[in-house]
């Protein structure tokens, strides 16, 4: 364990090193922050850190900068969740509020969070596998053709065509509508299949080959939009960064092409909770200069997906912690208005 002041004396080197970019020294801790001892004393301080593995000599600089595992223990012990400002919160709201539907929301997400944290940004779209059915429309646009319109609780709208195998009167099909959400409305995309299994049993002879060709439809789309997606911006970012990647940052922009990695990266969705992956911890060898912040998000207290930003090590945490939980707070309130 730590003592108290050498502690203090790792954060005071976080926070230096991410404020200048410059290795820190004694001489310069002692200057800009009240340790209240002497610069030989945290001299000292800073030799049992280093043999400790929590900060390291980059070159042959006198500074030290910190490590992956210094990081560690400042996120998890040392750096609070810095709060957004009203003004701050003011302008997050005010730009999400202008979203016209659920892909308007990703997108504005996505700026606002690279412009907030001057990170990449990378929204996943909510999970269809996590959602619930809002409401099924059924109209009808021909004797025998119909238009399926599903709605989801994350206000996600998905529109298929139908062919009916006969002529489907409006009579009928307000009994089909009525019929299908009093059972799927409220429910959860993976207990659909179960709910309407009998429903064509319950019309005419002459109706049931069209209602099982709308269920097989809906049934369908259910599992057709469960692949997950994701969208990244921002990634103009990465070089202001650029002396912070060890050799190029080329290994970090190819990883930011990999969805499949950055799914496994930003967590798994149930898991709603702040996560802060620093370096090495990223299991992508091309990740291992970055630290990846991200959060859960979702309306009625539920993440549907995960939201967050790619960096550099060299990060600012609390001000990076702060905006992400802010955001996924604001798309949360406005998923559960939609």
């Amino acid at each position: 364990m730590l003592s108290e002041r050498r502690l203090q004396v790792l954060r005071a080197i976080v926070q230096d090193y991410v404020g200048t970019e410059e290795p820190v020294g004694s001489k310069a801790l002692t200057e800009r922050h009240s340790l209240g001892v002497s610069p030989a004393t945290v001299r000292n301080d800073m030799a049992a850190l280093e043999d400790e593995g929590y900060i390291a000599q980059p070159h042959t600089s006198a500074g030290r900068i910190p490590t992956d595992k210094g990081y560690r223990l400042f996120v998890d012990k040392l750096a609070g969740v810095k709060p957004m400002t009203a003004p701050e919160r003011r302008a997050i709201q005010n730009f999400l509020d202008g979203a016209v539907d659920l892909d308007d929301v990703v997108a504005r997400t996505v700026r606002l969070l690279a412009q907030l944290t001057r990170q990449v940004a990378v929204v996943q779209y909510p999970s269809l596998t996590r959602s619930t059915v809002r409401h099924v429309e059924l109209l009808s646009l021909a004797p025998a053709r119909v238009m399926l319109v599903l709605i989801t609780d994350t206000g996600r709208v998905e529109q298929r065509m139908i062919d009916c195998p006969a002529p489907f009167g409006e009579t009928s099909l307000a009994d089909l509508r009525a019929r299908l959400n009093s059972r799927v409305a409220g429910r959860r995309f993976t207990d659909v299949p179960q709910l309407v299994e009998d429903l064509p049993e319950g019309f005419d002879l002459e109706d049931r080959g069209t209602v099982s060709t709308v269920l097989s439809t809906l049934l369908e789309t259910l599992v057709e939009e469960n692949e997950e997606r994701l969208m990244i911006g921002g990634t103009a970012n990465l070089t202001r960064f650029a002396h912070d990647f060890p050799l190029t940052i080329r290994p970090v922009l190819e990883a930011l092409e990999e969805q499949v990695v950055l799914l496994k990266l930003l967590g798994e969705t149930q898991d709603p909770g702040m996560t802060v992956r620093i370096g090495h911890e990223n299991a992508y060898e091309g990740l291992n200069s970055t630290s990846i912040v991200s959060v859960g998000y979702g309306s009625g207290g539920e993440a549907v997906a995960k939201l967050g930003v790619v960096g550099p090590t060299r990060m600012d945490y609390p001000g990076t912690m702060g905006a992400v939980r802010a955001v996924a707070r604001y798309v949360g309130q406005i998923l559960a208005e939609s």
